[in-house]
């Protein structure tokens, strides 16, 4: 299944992966998805926001057990982020069926669509439309960078978007989900484990930061004529950082765009995109509130105005405790519990159903990049693992 998917949306030059939600790399993948499930006689379906569903049991039947991830990436992402939890859910059941085990309970693997949000700018559409996090209208507004619609988008890949909005039928079936997930930091790496258990996922949110200055000629503009909003851009960046290590967290201006983008030309317009974290939501929302206020205060010096809009927010996401403890019986007395910086489709569905996540270890902590990477023994010890965790769950 590994070496099937690993060709699948490369991108040469960086070695890197460039699966965008309903583009042709994220159809292929989707097209493994339900071949995988029609090889193992599995219920598929396709839900109401594009999310893949393959069935072991009832798909009507009540107390669910569910597990998967996603397929999509960011921008030259990893081979791991995502595709490992998908994979692993198939490994699993088939594990669990080697073992000869027959589940009592509905057993759904799933691949939640568009989770990184590398193309509308949104993460985890697919789960926060099912979870009523995000809604239709909501959806509907949001555009790439070339401007296409989302559900123009979704309707040129095959995919109805008059149907999104809330699942809430198909939620109340679901009694727990379990995402595993390659971890994306180093906590395991320091340890003996290749495997271990979330216990929470920071606040984190996406702020989209607006400098509109004079657009003129590089070659004739005195410097004190200038209104350039890349002056303002980039004191921004170094506020953010400074800001971000008084306050234990993370800021990161990681995307930017710029008009008229000209050589010789003083920009007209800096948008830069921040991606902000921390232990806390009230850290974190002071956090951004210093970096704002940074902003402006360069702004006003700048002679650029300067908005800030926030397009995405997560709160702090506290793990089902019982759920969570089980899990962490169920693979041992000694198996770490840690949180994660990183936002999940486990995260947002959260707010509806109990979930819970495991992590494998990642050796370097490097993730959104080339260079991420789980050993292969890593990788089966974390399919055994949820093999383990899914025969608990769903045997009784």
């Amino acid at each position: 299944m590994w070496a099937d998917l690993l060709p699948v949306g490369r991108f040469d030059a960086s070695g890197g992966y460039r699966r965008h939600a309903w583009t042709a790399a994220d159809a292929e993948c989707r097209a493994w998805f339900a071949e995988q499930a029609a090889a193992r006689g599995l219920v598929y379906e396709v839900d109401r926001n594009g999310n893949q569903w393959a069935w072991y049991g009832d798909p009507q039947g009540e107390g669910a057990i569910v597990t998967g991830s996603h397929l999509d990436s960011v921008p030259d992402g990893g081979a791991f982020d995502g595709p490992l939890g998908v994979v692993s859910s198939f490994a699993a059941l088939d594990a669990l069926l080697q073992r000869g085990v027959e589940p009592v309970r509905p057993l759904a693997l799933t691949n939640f669509v568009d989770e990184e949000g590398a193309r509308f700018g949104v993460a985890c559409v697919g789960s926060r439309l099912s979870a009523g996090v995000l809604t239709a209208d909501q959806a509907y507004a949001l555009r790439d960078a070339d401007g296409v619609r989302l559900p123009d988008a979704m309707e040129v890949a095959g995919q109805d978007p008059t149907a999104l909005g809330k699942d809430a039928e198909r939620l109340s079936r679901v009694a727990a989900y379990v995402e595993l997930h390659v971890e994306q930091g180093r906590f395991l790496a320091d340890t003996p484990h290749p495997v271990g258990v979330a216990s929470a996922i920071w606040p984190h949110g996406r702020w989209r930061f607006d400098f509109h200055g004079e657009a003129n000629h590089a070659g004739t503009t005195r410097l004190e004529d200038r209104r350039d909003p890349m002056l303002t851009y980039a004191n921004t960046v170094l506020a953010a950082r400074k800001k971000a290590r008084q306050h234990g967290a993370l800021a990161t201006f990681g995307k930017v765009a710029v008009e008229p983008n000209g050589t010789n030309a003083i920009a007209s317009l800096v948008r830069g995109w921040l991606d902000s974290r921390a232990a806390d939501e009230a850290t974190l929302t002071a956090l951004v509130e210093e970096i704002t206020q940074a902003a402006g205060e360069r702004a006003e010096r700048d002679g650029v105005r300067a908005e800030v809009v926030r397009e995405s927010y997560t709160p702090v996401v506290d793990f089902d405790a019982p759920l969570r403890d089980r899990l962490a019986a169920r693979l041992g007395p000694d198996t770490p519990v840690l949180p994660t910086g990183a936002g999940h489709d486990a995260g947002i569905l959260s707010a509806v159903v109990p979930t819970a996540m495991l992590f494998v270890r990642n050796p370097t902590g490097v993730s959104h990049s080339p260079s991420e990477h789980a050993v292969e023994t890593d990788c089966l010890a974390g399919a055994a693992a949820l093999a383990d965790v899914l025969e608990d769950l769903t045997c009784r």
